[in-house]
């Protein structure tokens, strides 16, 4: 399967999705995308940014190597923070890193009304099948 063709599945599979897309932190790229709705360019073109600054940003960085630091695995190249989820007035975001590959994450983008916990399980869910065609 393609990435575009598992991009695809995400937006059919989780429930009122709206959107997708995976982005590549190493390269600052967004790989593949999809919506139902328009969304203006502005807003896709800072998607992968964003997104590697809540991930990587120096803050989150900090508190990671605190934690490495306290639990004695200093050299452990694993990141710890694995999801976000963020909600907004009409939206649920979620963005899911790779298990394989660290510095990939799936973005999920819903409505509100849909269930919360549902949509989290899916967007786990196709994350490895996502992962899996990258």
């Amino acid at each position: 399967m393609s990435l575009n063709d598992a991009i695809r599945d995400v937006v059919n599979n989780v429930p009122e999705c709206l959107a997708a897309g995976y982005i590549d932190m190493t390269t600052g790229m967004l790989l593949a995308y999809k919506t139902v709705d328009s969304h203006p360019q502005e807003v896709i073109e800072l998607l992968a940014a964003t997104t590697s600054d809540l991930f990587q940003g120096p803050n989150v960085t900090t508190i990671e190597n605190i934690f490495k630091k306290i639990r004695g695995t200093e050299s452990d190249p694993e990141r710890y923070i694995r999801e976000i989820v963020m909600t907004s007035k009409n939206l649920i975001h979620i963005f899911v890193r790779g298990k394989k590959s660290q510095d990939q994450i799936l973005v999920v983008v819903t409505r509100v009304s849909a269930n919360l916990g549902m949509v989290l399980s899916k967007s786990r869910q196709q994350a490895a099948l996502v992962e899996a065609a990258a």
